[in-house]
């Protein structure tokens, strides 16, 4: 679990295919990876890895096929940057919202308008992931927390402050480029539960009649 708090920018400094997938060596600087036990989880752009080896300052990660297939992952070239964050402990303090480091759908820079405090991103989106992002609720970005700003039918804006741009990779990015998404964990199990499925399992939601029936209406 992890809160979107970026701690450090990596670096990609190999990417070579493996039986399963690929696997990325990342190095981050200032003795980053200093204390990190094999097996630790980090969200490397938002999605969770698991370390394999650390030699020095670089870290090993092996990516499967499919979370290639899901993410941006499978885009990482040797010299890209990513945003890195280790995991949370418990009685960590909580300063964005709880990520689990799931991508749930790649979205798209679609307009960046300036601004003198902060600018406003508009990312692109498809209509599944839209319907699980609500205005002033929370959406991880390439594994930033971030606050929705402003919704409409296809695509979604966040403001972005200048320390927000410095210190995460973000700012690098450019209209048209992709992003992993994670939407709230909150809101995806409310609307499972209402549009997906009963809570005995059975499909077809939560309707007036069931509620009746249960004695909530």
């Amino acid at each position: 679990m992890f809160s979107g708090i970026i701690d450090k920018i990596g670096r990609i400094s190999a990417v070579a295919p493996n039986a399963a997938g690929q696997t990325l060596q990342l190095s981050a600087a200032n003795d980053y990876w200093q204390g990190v036990p094999l097996g630790a989880s980090i969200a490397i752009d938002g999605v969770c890895l698991t370390v394999t080896k650390i030699d020095g300052a670089v870290a090993h990660f092996d990516v499967v096929a499919e979370t290639l297939r899901r993410s941006t992952l499978g885009g990482l070239q040797t010299g890209d940057s990513v945003n890195l964050q280790k995991s949370m402990r418990v009685g960590d303090r909580i300063d964005g919202h709880f990520v689990q480091g799931h991508v749930d759908a790649v979205g798209t820079v679609d307009e960046i308008v300036p601004g003198d405090l902060s600018a406003m991103w508009w990312f692109k989106a498809e209509p599944e992931a839209m319907r699980m992002i609500v205005p002033k609720g929370s959406i991880t970005i390439d594994g930033i927390s971030l606050t929705v700003a402003a919704r409409e039918a296809e695509r979604f804006a966040v403001a972005l402050i200048p320390t927000t741009l410095r210190e995460t990779t973000i700012g690098d990015k450019r209209v048209g480029q992709t992003v992993n998404l994670e939407t709230d964990i909150l809101v995806r199990t409310i609307a499972h539960l209402l549009h997906d499925g009963n809570a005995d399992g059975t499909v077809g939601g939560i309707t007036l009649s069931y509620l009746q029936a249960n004695g909530f209406a």
